[in-house]
């Protein structure tokens, strides 16, 4: 059972709503204007406000900012018979949770308000994570306590100092151009210039000149000479990010380069010298690409004196107390929020994700999820369908106040959600049977949602 407070000047759809949500089991207060809310919100403490936005005297919409400020951990759900866009907008930079539009939904209603407790619920729950100014605000580090992320970590430390080539494999979104550029941080010329060339970007001719440079007149449109990356690396590092995809031309000039330490630039005619540490970088499998003919033998040779082999996501997840807040750190600042809690469930979720896009899929996930977080915390509900569903179901956490009832009410309604109403799948995880389960939700007075299964098709 939650407290709601309803703030609307319309009598008739507050009493609707009053009876709605206390046939469900809450403790639900009207208001009728934005200064009795917030006096009724004072002495009544709810866990979620229903705030009307066109009200006689001050609007919700100038009322919200007052609602968040004396009690920013209280969601507000705004509603209104007058929808518009700018309405919308001003309201959730405003503060507020969400929005619904009249004549209300009431499944959007519940949903909505469903959503607001488990949120509220969730606040100081979870990992407790690292301060924004406290996280690290170097650009390039890298964490992780797990045996792969510390073999890396001992990879770069022993070969940073020596003047060797390096290719550094693994999947899409591990990290390979951070160990390229801590290896160039560390190394013998960390004033140097670090300079990145993506290999799949540009067609061959274009890549060509972009990495050796051209003289004036070598083609058309080459109104005057210009350097490639191999000159701006000078007295850096050259990093060649997706090298499995060079054409057999820019191969057989690369092996130049390593070998020799002198390349041509397009339309030269004098061999021009490098000193620019190589690096380089792949996540498809060079040796079957030799296998197929589409690499050269003695260039994945000279390339990889050293290879360092970046982990999968998926096989270092105990790093993940120490990724997410590092992540966040940087998210927060550049955001200007203030993300500092995981919900237990979010947590759940994450550890039991495969990662398919690595950490490059994890921090675009709480990208989005702090783009979207109304308080301090990250809920289920900011996350992607797909990734909830794959959790398996999260620990309980009750109130050493709450009877045995109400505790038996909470985890009835709590496996019900988990599995989407499938009664079936519920008994199992009760240890109960069907007749049992409907006097339980019959007792607890559960609304079932229109999109349930029916008792006849969820069977199994």
């Amino acid at each position: 059972m939650s407290k709601i407070l309803i703030v609307d000047d319309d009598i008739a759809s507050c009493r609707t709503l009053q009876l709605h949500f206390r046939a469900a089991g809450h403790d639900v207060e009207m208001a009728h204007d934005a200064v009795n809310g917030l006096a009724m919100a004072e002495s009544f403490g709810p866990a979620v406000i229903i705030l009307d936005i066109r009200m006689p005297g001050q609007s919700g919409l100038q009322a919200l900012p007052d609602f968040k400020t004396r009690f920013p951990q209280t969601p507000v759900i705004m509603i209104t018979a007058f929808d518009d866009m700018d309405s919308t907008i001003t309201a959730m930079q405003r503060g507020a949770d969400d929005y619904i539009t009249k004549p209300i939904d009431i499944t959007e209603m519940d949903q909505a308000v469903e959503r607001a407790i488990k949120r509220r619920q969730s606040n100081g729950l979870g990992l407790q994570l690292v301060a924004p100014d406290q996280a690290s605000s170097r650009g390039y580090a890298m964490v992780g306590n797990s045996r792969p992320m510390k073999e890396v970590f001992k990879a770069i430390g022993l070969i940073a100092r020596k003047p060797v080539t390096v290719l550094i494999t693994g999947a899409s979104g591990t990290g390979k151009e951070l160990v390229a550029r801590n290896i160039h941080r560390v190394g013998p010329t960390p004033e140097g210039p670090f300079v990145a060339v993506n290999c799949a970007a540009l067609v061959e001719t274009l890549l060509e000149s972009d990495m050796f440079g051209h003289e004036k007149g070598a083609f058309t449109g080459a109104v005057s000479s210009q350097p490639g990356k191999f000159a701006l690396a000078q007295d850096g590092t050259i990093f060649l990010d997706e090298v499995g995809e060079l054409s057999p031309n820019i191969q057989a000039k690369l092996l130049r380069v390593v070998q020799e330490r002198e390349y041509l630039s397009v339309g030269g005619k004098q061999a021009k010298q490098t000193n620019a540490r190589i690096m380089s970088a792949c996540n498809v499998n060079l040796k079957e690409l030799i296998d197929q003919g589409r690499f050269r033998e003695d260039l994945y040779y000279r390339l990889q004196v050293v290879n360092i082999e970046m982990p999968a996501l998926k096989d270092h997840l105990e790093d993940l107390p120490l990724l997410i807040p590092h992540l966040l750190g940087r998210i927060n600042r550049d955001f200007h929020k203030n993300v500092s809690t995981i919900s237990v469930e979010v947590m759940e979720a994450f550890y039991a994700y495969d990662w398919p896009g690595n950490i490059r899929e994890l921090e675009n996930l709480l990208m989005k999820a702090v783009a979207m977080c109304p308080g301090e915390t990250i809920t289920p509900d900011l996350l992607p369908v797909e990734l909830v569903k794959q959790a398996p179901l999260p620990s309980p956490v009750f109130d050493v106040q709450m009877s045995l009832q109400e505790i038996e009410k909470a985890h009835v309604l709590r496996v019900l959600l988990h599995t989407g109403w499938h009664r079936g799948r519920a008994c199992e995880i009760l240890g109960t049977s069907r007749p049992r389960l409907r006097r339980l939700i019959n007792q607890y007075g559960f609304e079932e949602p229109n999109d349930a299964p029916s008792m006849d098709s969820d069977s199994g």
